[in-house]
Protein backbone atom coordinates (compact mmCIF):
# COMPACT_ATOMS: atom_id res chain seq x y z
CA UNK A 1 0.00 0.00 0.00
CA UNK A 2 1.38 3.46 -1.02
CA UNK A 3 1.43 6.12 2.00
CA UNK A 4 0.50 9.60 0.73
CA UNK A 5 1.06 12.51 3.15
CA UNK A 6 -1.31 15.87 2.14
CA UNK A 7 -0.02 19.18 4.00
CA UNK A 8 -3.30 21.65 3.83
CA UNK A 9 -4.85 23.81 6.08
CA UNK A 10 -8.17 23.73 4.37
CA UNK A 11 -10.79 21.78 5.68
CA UNK A 12 -12.51 21.08 2.39
CA UNK A 13 -9.23 20.19 0.15
CA UNK A 14 -8.63 17.37 2.49
CA UNK A 15 -12.10 16.34 2.33
CA UNK A 16 -11.88 15.84 -1.39
CA UNK A 17 -8.07 13.97 -1.42
CA UNK A 18 -10.21 11.89 1.12
CA UNK A 19 -13.00 10.86 -1.24
CA UNK A 20 -10.34 11.08 -4.79
CA UNK A 21 -8.17 7.78 -2.65
CA UNK A 22 -11.41 6.10 -1.25
CA UNK A 23 -11.13 2.82 -2.06
CA UNK A 24 -7.38 3.10 -3.94
CA UNK A 25 -5.14 1.23 -2.06
CA UNK A 26 -3.33 4.07 -0.83
CA UNK A 27 -3.10 5.30 2.80
CA UNK A 28 -3.53 9.13 3.55
CA UNK A 29 -1.89 11.20 6.26
CA UNK A 30 -3.09 14.96 6.69
CA UNK A 31 -1.25 17.35 8.95
CA UNK A 32 -3.39 20.99 8.76
CA UNK A 33 0.30 22.99 9.81
CA UNK A 34 3.67 22.88 8.29
CA UNK A 35 5.78 22.33 10.85
CA UNK A 36 3.99 19.59 12.10
CA UNK A 37 5.02 17.81 9.03
CA UNK A 38 8.19 18.99 9.24
CA UNK A 39 8.20 17.33 12.66
CA UNK A 40 6.82 14.30 11.42
CA UNK A 41 9.26 14.08 8.36
CA UNK A 42 12.25 14.82 11.56
CA UNK A 43 11.17 11.61 13.53
CA UNK A 44 11.49 9.17 10.71
CA UNK A 45 7.95 9.48 9.24
CA UNK A 46 8.32 8.17 5.59
CA UNK A 47 5.88 8.50 2.48
CA UNK A 48 5.87 7.72 -1.00
CA UNK A 49 4.68 10.63 -2.02
CA UNK A 50 3.70 14.56 -0.41
CA UNK A 51 0.91 16.81 -1.53
CA UNK A 52 1.74 20.23 0.24
CA UNK A 53 -0.15 23.57 -0.26
CA UNK A 54 2.51 26.25 -0.49
CA UNK A 55 0.98 28.79 2.20
CA UNK A 56 0.34 27.07 5.39
CA UNK A 57 0.72 28.26 9.22
CA UNK A 58 3.70 27.07 11.30
CA UNK A 59 5.92 26.33 7.84
CA UNK A 60 5.72 26.89 4.46
CA UNK A 61 5.33 24.22 1.77
CA UNK A 62 8.66 25.10 0.86
CA UNK A 63 10.30 24.37 4.29
CA UNK A 64 8.81 20.62 3.78
CA UNK A 65 9.56 20.32 0.12
CA UNK A 66 13.39 21.10 1.33
CA UNK A 67 12.92 19.27 4.56
CA UNK A 68 11.73 16.24 2.64
CA UNK A 69 14.64 16.65 -0.34
CA UNK A 70 17.37 16.25 2.64
CA UNK A 71 16.10 13.25 3.98
CA UNK A 72 15.32 11.38 0.53
CA UNK A 73 15.08 13.00 -2.45
CA UNK A 74 13.51 10.28 -4.24
CA UNK A 75 10.56 10.98 -2.78
CA UNK A 76 8.77 13.37 -5.25
CA UNK A 77 6.87 16.43 -3.69
CA UNK A 78 3.60 17.94 -5.28
CA UNK A 79 2.99 21.69 -4.71
CA UNK A 80 -0.01 23.49 -4.64
CA UNK A 81 -0.88 27.29 -4.70
CA UNK A 82 -4.43 28.82 -4.62
CA UNK A 83 -2.85 32.21 -6.57
CA UNK A 84 -1.83 30.43 -9.73
CA UNK A 85 1.43 32.18 -9.80
CA UNK A 86 4.31 31.58 -11.68
CA UNK A 87 6.38 32.56 -9.48
CA UNK A 88 5.95 30.87 -6.76
CA UNK A 89 5.81 27.33 -8.99
CA UNK A 90 8.82 28.28 -10.70
CA UNK A 91 10.82 28.77 -7.08
CA UNK A 92 9.04 25.53 -5.81
CA UNK A 93 10.39 23.33 -9.02
CA UNK A 94 13.88 25.08 -8.44
CA UNK A 95 13.96 23.44 -5.48
CA UNK A 96 13.34 20.21 -6.54
CA UNK A 97 8.97 19.79 -6.83
CA UNK A 98 7.95 16.37 -8.79
CA UNK A 99 4.92 19.32 -9.93
CA UNK A 100 2.59 21.44 -9.17
CA UNK A 101 -1.00 22.31 -8.44
CA UNK A 102 -3.25 25.23 -8.96
CA UNK A 103 -6.37 25.74 -6.99
CA UNK A 104 -9.05 25.32 -7.88
CA UNK A 105 -7.80 22.21 -9.61
CA UNK A 106 -8.94 19.36 -11.72
CA UNK A 107 -9.35 16.27 -10.22
CA UNK A 108 -8.76 13.89 -12.92
CA UNK A 109 -5.71 16.21 -13.31
CA UNK A 110 -4.45 15.48 -9.93
CA UNK A 111 -5.18 11.97 -10.32
CA UNK A 112 -2.80 11.63 -12.81
CA UNK A 113 0.21 13.77 -11.47
CA UNK A 114 -0.01 11.51 -8.02
CA UNK A 115 -0.20 8.35 -10.25
CA UNK A 116 2.99 9.73 -12.46
CA UNK A 117 4.82 10.60 -8.77
CA UNK A 118 4.26 7.37 -7.09
CA UNK A 119 5.43 5.65 -10.27
CA UNK A 120 8.82 6.96 -10.41
CA UNK A 121 9.10 6.72 -6.56
CA UNK A 122 8.54 3.13 -7.68
CA UNK A 123 10.97 3.03 -10.16
CA UNK A 124 13.86 5.17 -8.28
CA UNK A 125 13.17 2.66 -5.30
CA UNK A 126 13.10 -0.89 -7.70
CA UNK A 127 17.30 1.01 -8.92
CA UNK A 128 18.16 1.01 -5.36
CA UNK A 129 17.36 -2.06 -4.44
CA UNK A 130 18.91 -3.14 -8.06
CA UNK A 131 21.77 -1.46 -6.93
CA UNK A 132 22.00 -2.50 -3.69
CA UNK A 133 21.71 -6.34 -5.05
CA UNK A 134 24.68 -6.20 -7.52
CA UNK A 135 27.02 -4.39 -5.17
CA UNK A 136 26.03 -7.22 -2.45
CA UNK A 137 26.55 -9.61 -5.14
CA UNK A 138 29.48 -8.22 -7.09
CA UNK A 139 31.04 -5.85 -5.46
CA UNK A 140 33.35 -6.13 -2.48
CA UNK A 141 30.97 -7.37 0.28
CA UNK A 142 31.21 -10.78 -0.45
CA UNK A 143 34.99 -10.82 -0.69
CA UNK A 144 36.00 -11.57 2.84
CA UNK A 145 39.43 -10.91 4.08
CA UNK A 146 40.89 -8.93 6.70
CA UNK A 147 44.09 -10.16 6.21
CA UNK A 148 47.08 -8.52 4.93
CA UNK A 149 47.87 -10.18 2.09
CA UNK A 150 44.07 -9.51 1.26
CA UNK A 151 43.82 -6.39 1.63
CA UNK A 152 46.29 -5.99 -0.81
CA UNK A 153 44.26 -7.84 -3.17
CA UNK A 154 41.04 -5.73 -2.70
CA UNK A 155 43.31 -2.57 -3.09
CA UNK A 156 45.06 -3.82 -6.73
CA UNK A 157 41.46 -4.90 -7.40
CA UNK A 158 40.00 -1.01 -7.10
CA UNK A 159 43.34 0.38 -8.99
CA UNK A 160 42.60 -2.16 -11.86
CA UNK A 161 38.98 -2.43 -12.16
CA UNK A 162 38.43 1.10 -14.04
CA UNK A 163 40.80 0.50 -16.64
CA UNK A 164 40.98 -1.20 -19.54
CA UNK A 165 43.97 -3.38 -19.30
CA UNK A 166 43.71 -7.31 -19.62
CA UNK A 167 43.97 -9.01 -16.15
CA UNK A 168 45.42 -12.46 -14.95
CA UNK A 169 44.06 -13.75 -12.07
CA UNK A 170 45.90 -17.08 -10.48
CA UNK A 171 45.15 -19.00 -7.97
CA UNK A 172 44.38 -22.57 -6.75
CA UNK A 173 40.80 -23.77 -7.04
CA UNK A 174 38.15 -22.43 -4.36
CA UNK A 175 39.92 -19.45 -4.16
CA UNK A 176 37.36 -17.25 -5.68
CA UNK A 177 38.80 -16.35 -8.64
CA UNK A 178 35.72 -15.92 -10.53
CA UNK A 179 34.48 -14.13 -8.01
CA UNK A 180 37.39 -11.27 -8.54
CA UNK A 181 36.52 -11.40 -12.04
CA UNK A 182 32.71 -9.96 -11.55
CA UNK A 183 33.95 -7.63 -8.30
CA UNK A 184 36.27 -5.95 -11.38
CA UNK A 185 33.79 -5.95 -14.26
CA UNK A 186 31.05 -4.34 -12.24
CA UNK A 187 33.59 -1.55 -10.91
CA UNK A 188 34.65 -0.88 -14.30
CA UNK A 189 33.11 1.15 -16.61
CA UNK A 190 31.57 -1.48 -18.62
CA UNK A 191 29.38 -2.59 -15.75
CA UNK A 192 26.18 -1.76 -17.67
CA UNK A 193 27.03 -4.81 -20.37
CA UNK A 194 26.38 -8.14 -19.48
CA UNK A 195 29.39 -10.05 -18.04
CA UNK A 196 30.18 -13.03 -19.84
CA UNK A 197 32.11 -15.91 -18.24
CA UNK A 198 33.43 -18.89 -19.92
CA UNK A 199 35.46 -21.48 -18.79
CA UNK A 200 37.79 -23.44 -20.74
CA UNK A 201 37.92 -26.68 -18.82
CA UNK A 202 34.39 -27.34 -18.74
CA UNK A 203 33.79 -27.29 -22.73
CA UNK A 204 35.23 -30.00 -24.88
CA UNK A 205 37.90 -28.91 -27.21
CA UNK A 206 36.31 -29.53 -30.31
CA UNK A 207 33.31 -27.43 -29.19
CA UNK A 208 34.91 -24.71 -27.73
CA UNK A 209 36.48 -22.89 -30.73
CA UNK A 210 32.74 -22.42 -32.19
CA UNK A 211 31.86 -21.34 -28.47
CA UNK A 212 33.89 -18.70 -28.93
CA UNK A 213 34.10 -17.38 -32.17
CA UNK A 214 31.16 -18.49 -33.49
CA UNK A 215 30.95 -20.30 -36.93
CA UNK A 216 28.52 -19.92 -40.39
CA UNK A 217 26.03 -22.30 -41.16
CA UNK A 218 27.50 -25.43 -43.07
CA UNK A 219 31.55 -25.06 -41.74
CA UNK A 220 30.72 -28.63 -39.83
CA UNK A 221 28.83 -31.36 -39.38
CA UNK A 222 25.55 -30.10 -37.49
CA UNK A 223 26.29 -26.37 -38.57
CA UNK A 224 22.67 -25.94 -39.94
CA UNK A 225 22.31 -22.35 -38.89
CA UNK A 226 25.17 -19.11 -38.31
CA UNK A 227 26.10 -19.06 -34.59
CA UNK A 228 27.59 -16.16 -32.56
CA UNK A 229 30.19 -16.30 -30.90
CA UNK A 230 30.79 -15.49 -26.88
CA UNK A 231 33.64 -13.09 -27.87
CA UNK A 232 30.84 -11.29 -30.37
CA UNK A 233 28.32 -11.07 -27.18
CA UNK A 234 30.68 -9.41 -25.15
CA UNK A 235 31.50 -6.81 -27.11
CA UNK A 236 31.72 -3.48 -25.49
CA UNK A 237 31.62 -5.88 -21.63
CA UNK A 238 33.91 -8.09 -19.85
CA UNK A 239 35.37 -11.48 -21.01
CA UNK A 240 36.18 -13.73 -18.49
CA UNK A 241 37.53 -16.98 -19.55
CA UNK A 242 38.90 -19.67 -16.66
CA UNK A 243 41.17 -21.99 -16.83
CA UNK A 244 43.00 -20.71 -19.41
CA UNK A 245 45.73 -22.53 -19.82
CA UNK A 246 43.46 -25.42 -21.20
CA UNK A 247 43.35 -23.79 -24.92
CA UNK A 248 44.96 -25.72 -27.26
CA UNK A 249 47.81 -24.05 -29.15
CA UNK A 250 45.37 -23.29 -32.12
CA UNK A 251 42.65 -21.44 -29.97
CA UNK A 252 45.63 -19.49 -27.76
CA UNK A 253 47.01 -17.99 -31.53
CA UNK A 254 43.39 -16.59 -32.31
CA UNK A 255 42.91 -15.51 -28.71
CA UNK A 256 46.33 -13.80 -29.24
CA UNK A 257 44.58 -12.24 -32.46
CA UNK A 258 41.98 -10.81 -30.14
CA UNK A 259 43.93 -9.39 -27.52
CA UNK A 260 46.26 -7.60 -30.13
CA UNK A 261 43.99 -6.81 -33.50
CA UNK A 262 40.56 -6.31 -31.56
CA UNK A 263 39.15 -9.03 -34.05
CA UNK A 264 37.82 -12.69 -34.83
CA UNK A 265 37.45 -15.00 -37.05
CA UNK A 266 34.24 -17.25 -37.09
CA UNK A 267 34.59 -20.78 -38.18
CA UNK A 268 34.34 -21.38 -41.90
CA UNK A 269 34.67 -17.52 -42.62
CA UNK A 270 37.30 -16.02 -44.35
CA UNK A 271 36.01 -12.98 -42.96
CA UNK A 272 37.14 -10.80 -39.82
CA UNK A 273 35.00 -9.23 -37.25
CA UNK A 274 35.57 -6.13 -35.02
CA UNK A 275 35.31 -6.67 -31.22
CA UNK A 276 35.66 -4.91 -27.99
CA UNK A 277 36.23 -6.75 -25.24
CA UNK A 278 37.73 -5.99 -21.95
CA UNK A 279 39.64 -9.88 -21.14
CA UNK A 280 39.89 -11.42 -17.66
CA UNK A 281 41.61 -14.76 -17.34
CA UNK A 282 42.32 -16.87 -14.58
CA UNK A 283 44.20 -19.92 -14.51
CA UNK A 284 45.36 -22.73 -11.78
CA UNK A 285 48.29 -23.48 -13.22
CA UNK A 286 51.73 -22.09 -13.30
CA UNK A 287 52.02 -20.38 -16.79
CA UNK A 288 55.87 -19.72 -16.76
CA UNK A 289 56.25 -23.16 -16.29
CA UNK A 290 53.82 -24.05 -18.88
CA UNK A 291 55.78 -21.82 -21.51
CA UNK A 292 58.99 -23.36 -20.37
CA UNK A 293 57.29 -26.66 -21.42
CA UNK A 294 56.11 -25.19 -24.65
CA UNK A 295 52.16 -26.14 -23.86
CA UNK A 296 51.38 -22.38 -23.70
CA UNK A 297 52.66 -19.26 -25.76
CA UNK A 298 55.10 -17.11 -24.68
CA UNK A 299 53.43 -13.90 -26.47
CA UNK A 300 50.45 -14.70 -25.16
CA UNK A 301 51.29 -14.87 -21.73
CA UNK A 302 53.25 -11.55 -21.69
CA UNK A 303 49.49 -9.96 -23.36
CA UNK A 304 47.32 -11.70 -21.12
CA UNK A 305 49.83 -10.98 -18.04
CA UNK A 306 49.43 -7.06 -18.03
CA UNK A 307 47.96 -7.03 -14.37
CA UNK A 308 48.29 -10.09 -12.56
CA UNK A 309 46.24 -10.62 -9.90
CA UNK A 310 47.28 -13.79 -7.50
CA UNK A 311 44.86 -15.13 -4.67
CA UNK A 312 46.10 -16.76 -1.94
CA UNK A 313 45.07 -20.33 -0.56
CA UNK A 314 43.32 -20.49 2.50
CA UNK A 315 46.53 -22.19 4.06
CA UNK A 316 48.10 -18.90 3.38
CA UNK A 317 45.93 -16.85 5.40
CA UNK A 318 44.85 -18.79 8.15
CA UNK A 319 43.70 -15.21 9.94
CA UNK A 320 40.86 -15.09 7.80
CA UNK A 321 38.89 -18.02 8.45
CA UNK A 322 37.35 -16.82 11.79
CA UNK A 323 35.79 -14.01 9.96
CA UNK A 324 35.01 -16.38 6.83
CA UNK A 325 33.16 -18.41 9.44
CA UNK A 326 31.05 -16.01 10.95
CA UNK A 327 30.26 -14.92 7.33
CA UNK A 328 28.82 -17.90 6.04
CA UNK A 329 27.53 -19.17 9.55
CA UNK A 330 25.36 -16.08 9.00
CA UNK A 331 24.20 -16.78 5.66
CA UNK A 332 23.39 -20.27 5.97
CA UNK A 333 21.51 -19.64 8.92
CA UNK A 334 19.24 -17.41 7.12
CA UNK A 335 19.32 -19.79 4.14
CA UNK A 336 17.99 -22.93 6.48
CA UNK A 337 16.23 -21.10 8.90
CA UNK A 338 18.57 -21.65 11.50
CA UNK A 339 20.29 -19.12 14.12
CA UNK A 340 24.00 -19.57 15.05
CA UNK A 341 24.55 -17.77 18.17
CA UNK A 342 28.02 -18.61 18.72
CA UNK A 343 31.28 -20.84 17.52
CA UNK A 344 32.86 -21.93 19.54
CA UNK A 345 36.57 -21.86 19.90
CA UNK A 346 38.03 -25.60 19.50
CA UNK A 347 35.43 -25.65 16.04
CA UNK A 348 37.74 -22.73 14.90
CA UNK A 349 40.85 -24.21 16.37
CA UNK A 350 40.38 -27.20 14.68
CA UNK A 351 39.63 -25.64 11.49
CA UNK A 352 42.65 -23.41 11.23
CA UNK A 353 45.02 -26.61 11.61
CA UNK A 354 43.52 -28.42 8.66
CA UNK A 355 45.17 -27.42 4.99
CA UNK A 356 41.80 -26.71 3.42
CA UNK A 357 42.88 -28.45 -0.28
CA UNK A 358 39.47 -26.83 -1.78
CA UNK A 359 40.43 -23.59 0.29
CA UNK A 360 37.41 -21.30 0.40
CA UNK A 361 34.94 -23.27 -1.24
CA UNK A 362 35.53 -26.41 1.00
CA UNK A 363 35.39 -24.04 3.71
CA UNK A 364 32.09 -22.90 2.49
CA UNK A 365 30.72 -26.56 2.01
CA UNK A 366 31.95 -27.40 5.57
CA UNK A 367 30.17 -24.38 7.32
CA UNK A 368 27.22 -24.80 5.42
CA UNK A 369 26.91 -28.47 6.74
CA UNK A 370 27.71 -27.59 10.23
CA UNK A 371 24.78 -24.54 10.36
CA UNK A 372 22.77 -27.56 9.23
CA UNK A 373 23.54 -30.37 11.50
CA UNK A 374 23.48 -27.76 14.45
CA UNK A 375 21.05 -28.45 17.62
CA UNK A 376 21.56 -26.18 19.58
CA UNK A 377 22.83 -22.86 17.59
CA UNK A 378 26.32 -23.23 18.68
CA UNK A 379 28.82 -24.17 16.01
CA UNK A 380 30.75 -27.43 17.95
CA UNK A 381 33.40 -30.10 16.90
CA UNK A 382 30.47 -32.72 16.85
CA UNK A 383 29.43 -30.29 13.73
CA UNK A 384 32.68 -30.87 11.70
CA UNK A 385 32.77 -33.84 9.18
CA UNK A 386 35.55 -36.87 10.26
CA UNK A 387 37.58 -36.03 7.82
CA UNK A 388 38.64 -32.88 9.03
CA UNK A 389 38.28 -34.32 12.61
CA UNK A 390 41.42 -37.09 11.29
CA UNK A 391 43.88 -34.52 9.68
CA UNK A 392 44.42 -32.93 13.59
CA UNK A 393 47.38 -34.96 13.84
CA UNK A 394 50.36 -33.22 13.30
CA UNK A 395 53.81 -34.32 12.76
CA UNK A 396 56.41 -34.68 15.79
CA UNK A 397 59.91 -35.27 15.40
CA UNK A 398 60.96 -38.32 17.42
CA UNK A 399 65.14 -38.34 18.67
CA UNK A 400 66.46 -41.71 17.96
CA UNK A 401 69.49 -43.10 19.85
CA UNK A 402 72.44 -44.56 17.90
CA UNK A 403 72.02 -41.69 14.98
CA UNK A 404 74.29 -38.97 14.07
CA UNK A 405 72.94 -35.31 14.67
CA UNK A 406 73.66 -34.47 10.90
CA UNK A 407 71.81 -37.57 9.87
CA UNK A 408 68.57 -36.38 12.19
CA UNK A 409 68.53 -33.21 10.77
CA UNK A 410 69.00 -33.94 7.17
CA UNK A 411 65.97 -36.24 7.62
CA UNK A 412 63.94 -33.61 8.86
CA UNK A 413 64.72 -31.29 6.18
CA UNK A 414 63.84 -34.40 4.05
CA UNK A 415 60.31 -34.11 5.61
CA UNK A 416 59.89 -30.59 5.83
CA UNK A 417 60.45 -30.68 1.74
CA UNK A 418 58.20 -33.36 1.61
CA UNK A 419 55.81 -31.19 3.68
CA UNK A 420 55.54 -28.10 1.48
CA UNK A 421 55.21 -29.63 -1.69
CA UNK A 422 52.05 -31.62 -0.26
CA UNK A 423 50.82 -28.54 1.35
CA UNK A 424 51.40 -26.67 -2.43
CA UNK A 425 50.55 -29.35 -4.76
CA UNK A 426 53.66 -29.99 -5.70
CA UNK A 427 54.58 -26.18 -6.94
CA UNK A 428 58.08 -25.73 -6.14
CA UNK A 429 57.69 -22.06 -5.89
CA UNK A 430 55.22 -21.97 -3.70
CA UNK A 431 56.80 -24.30 -1.51
CA UNK A 432 59.51 -22.84 -1.37
CA UNK A 433 58.13 -19.29 -0.03
CA UNK A 434 55.88 -21.71 2.54
CA UNK A 435 59.05 -22.64 4.19
CA UNK A 436 60.71 -19.31 3.81
CA UNK A 437 63.11 -20.70 1.07
CA UNK A 438 64.23 -19.34 -2.21
CA UNK A 439 63.52 -21.23 -5.27
CA UNK A 440 66.79 -21.91 -6.02
CA UNK A 441 67.64 -22.77 -2.57
CA UNK A 442 64.11 -25.14 -2.50
CA UNK A 443 65.72 -26.67 -5.58
CA UNK A 444 69.14 -27.69 -5.03
CA UNK A 445 67.68 -29.26 -1.72
CA UNK A 446 65.29 -31.62 -3.58
CA UNK A 447 68.07 -32.22 -5.20
CA UNK A 448 70.23 -33.42 -2.87
CA UNK A 449 67.39 -35.30 -1.54
CA UNK A 450 66.97 -36.87 -4.77
CA UNK A 451 62.95 -35.88 -4.84
CA UNK A 452 60.99 -35.06 -7.53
Amino acid sequence: MKHICVVEDESVVRDIFSRLFNKKNVALTFFERGDQAVTALENGERFDTIITDLMLPGKSGLDILEVSRSINESVPVIVMTAYASIDSAVDAMKGGAFDYITKPFNNDEVMLIVDKALKQRHLLRENRQLKQALNERYGFTKIIGNSQIMKDVFELVRMAAPSSATILIRGESGTGKELIARAIHHNSQRKHKPFVAVNAGAIPADLLESQLFGHTKGSFTGATSEKTGLFETASNSSFFLDEIGNLSMELQAKLLRVLQEKEIMPVGSNTTREVDVRMICATNLDLEQEVQKGTFREDLYYRLNVIEIVLPPLREKKEDIPILVQFFATKYGKINGKTVDDISPEFLNILEQYPFPGNVRELENIIERAVVLSRDGVLKKDDLPAKILKKRKTKTFTLRPGISFTEQTLEFERELLIYGLERTGGVQKKAAELLGLKPTTFHEKLKRHQLR
